[in-house]
């Protein structure tokens, strides 16, 4: 019976394992040195805000995987030989396989700061990682001060965690604006406000230089490069982004780039051996506008269904659609779908219609082509929009002013929410007229 081996228990790994189940009876196993069972990544912030435990995380029951015949196995794989097929553990265990999907995710960006490895210098993408903060930030009166760096979607989800139990927090950004890299002045600058305006002691233009250690090698104090200054704290939030988790494979023949390099139907260069997730990197170029690496969780789900057909023998490319994806900044929700450019970096042809409500939590930018009215993507904060209705009108190959006339249309929001749309529309018609 064949084989197959996947090393990793995320959203990626766990969805190609199901989708093979579903389609075959080949032999399953699951490797993973993290925890004993599948659990919802995207969930550990509310765990340790206390809106559920760990055991709510997981949304299989232990029995599932014994029922569906997928085996696993708890450790780390150290090295792999793909000549024998053969997977090499810490401790000496070994394990072999006919196919073999890596799955592994991310790992914190780490820059060579001094002190970055002490006990409470940590990032929050692991159980561990919870469990971590869960130790060194319990309270207010154990962690007085906990310190943020990087201003990306891990970041601030750290700094509403701290928030939620009154721990006093600053947050070290280093561009100009939080996340402008990825959002429009206007929505950046929004953000900017949103997060002073929650009491969180907002840095720009700041960079992390060392960090100290108090006799038991502990975090005592952070220094900033800029200026010099010490802050007392105890904890360090390192969430200057993510890089994919494969170190591992630096002494094998698969070959990497900053992920495992793949071509479009997920497959490496050593036969039988394929990459999902955060850690797949598109050998060609990213698919459309797409980036080469995405670290999104429905693109990893995306994946494991694709590549379960394949492993499956009904070969599939992965064809990942109109770009779209949500987050919350405190409690600001945002969605986006298709492409909306940050000013830095956006194309020549790319003009933006940018609304912003009286309240200061809720705005939209459109994106659309300045020659062609085409409409190309829009951001909402505030505002929940439909996914398919956006969806439908980037396939549809809508202009600007269709989709600004029916967006009563793509509203999500609850009957009785206050709905803004008729002001979006006299803005934009009143934009229209001054131009």
């Amino acid at each position: 019976m064949e084989h197959v081996v996947i090393i990793g228990n995320g959203i990626s790994g766990v969805t190609v394992a199901r989708h093979i189940r579903k389609n075959s009876d080949k032999k399953i196993t699951i490797v993973s040195a993290e925890t004993d069972y599948f659990f919802s990544r995207t969930a550990l912030m509310y765990i340790y805000m206390g809106h559920m435990k760990f055991e709510h995380t997981q949304p299989y029951e232990n029995s599932f995987w014994k029922k569906n015949r997928i085996e696993l196995k708890k450790g780390f794989v150290e090295t792999i030989e793909t000549t024998s097929k053969t997977l090499h553990f810490t401790g000496g265990d070994i394990l072999e396989y006919d196919k073999l999907v890596i799955a592994t995710g991310s790992k914190p960006n780490k820059f060579g700061w001094p002190g970055q490895d002490l006990e409470g210098a940590q990032g929050l993408y692991s159980k561990q990682d919870l469990d971590s903060i869960e130790r060194n930030a319990p309270d207010n009166k154990t962690c007085k001060r906990a310190v943020i760096v990087g201003g990306g979607l891990i970041g601030i989800e750290l700094a509403e965690m701290l928030n939620s139990r009154s721990i006093p927090v600053t947050f070290l950004v280093r561009e100009d604006s939080f996340w402008n890299g990825v959002l429009p002045k206007g929505e950046s600058a929004m953000i900017n406000r949103h997060i002073k305006n929650h009491h969180i002691d907002l840095r720009l233009s700041t960079n992390l230089q060392e960090i100290k250690s108090d006799e038991n090698g502990r975090v005592k104090s952070i220094v900033i490069t800029e200026t010099g200054e010490e802050i007392e704290c105890n904890v360090v939030g390192l969430t200057a982004g993510v890089a994919p988790n494969i170190d591992f494979l630096k002494t094998s023949n698969i070959e990497t780039n900053r992920g495992v390099l793949v071509n479009r139907q997920l497959e490496t260069n050593i036969p039988d051996v394929y990459a999902i997730g955060d850690c797949a990197e598109q050998r060609d170029g990213g698919i459309g506008q797409r980036r080469t690496i995405e670290a999104v969780w429905y693109t990893g789900r995306m994946m494991g269904e694709v590549l379960a057909q394949t492993i499956c023998g009904n070969p599939l490319e992965y064809k990942p659609g109109h770009w779209f994806n949500s987050a919350k900044f405190l409690d600001l929700e945002y969605q986006t779908y298709g492409w909306v450019f940050a000013d830095r970096g956006r194309p020549e042809y790319e003009e933006h219609f940018h609304w912003i409500h009286e309240d200061d939590t809720k705005c939209i930018t459109v994106a659309y082509h300045k020659d062609t009215k085409a409409f190309l993507g829009i951001n909402t904060f505030g505002i929940r929009m439909r996914h398919e209705t956006f969806d439908r009108w980037l396939t549809e190959k809508r202009d600007v002013d269709y989709v600004i006339k029916n967006l009563p249309e793509a509203n999500f929001d609850p009957e009785f929410y206050k709905h803004f749309e008729k002001d979006i529309l006299a803005t934009y018609n009143n934009r229209l007229q001054t131009v």
